[in-house]
């Protein structure tokens, strides 16, 4: 799974691949951590994430969203993120988890929040890609 930021005029773009539906999500949240800092250091304890949503896209929105409010909650910078991503009759879930960096002494960049302008999560035939826009 890879990702990239992309410039989007005043705000911060992710595009992620991955070989499965879960590991792009993964891939979009290490994104987003990448978006907040540069250098990450090896700190942090592991947490658990858990999202439903009633569609893919939504799914997607939901669980970045968390992991915003996870930041601002917890004062973690999520990293190294798991997820397992199902879809049992029209009820998409999520679970996972992160490892969670002390914000203290990070200087990490503020993403205000995921956005749904753009969005995009496509199968392709290597896999999956996803686009999203964050509002900094």
């Amino acid at each position: 799974m890879t990702y990239a930021l992309r410039e989007h005029t005043a705000d911060v773009a992710v595009e992620a691949t991955g070989k499965s539906l879960s590991a792009v999500f993964a891939a979009v949240a290490d994104g987003l951590a990448a978006a907040m800092c540069d250098d990450i250091p090896d700190t942090g304890e592991r947490f658990d994430i858990e999202v439903s949503a009633e569609s893919r896209e939504a799914l997607l929105f939901d669980y970045l969203d968390e992991l915003i409010y996870e930041r601002d909650v917890r004062a973690v910078l999520p990293v190294e993120n798991e997820a397992s991503v199902h879809d049992a009759d029209g009820e998409w879930t999520l679970a996972g988890s992160a490892r969670g960096v002390p914000l203290a002494g990070l200087g990490a960049r503020e993403i205000k929040a995921v956005t749904y302008s753009e969005m995009a999560i496509e199968e392709t035939a290597d896999g999956w890609r996803a686009y999203v826009v964050f509002d900094v």
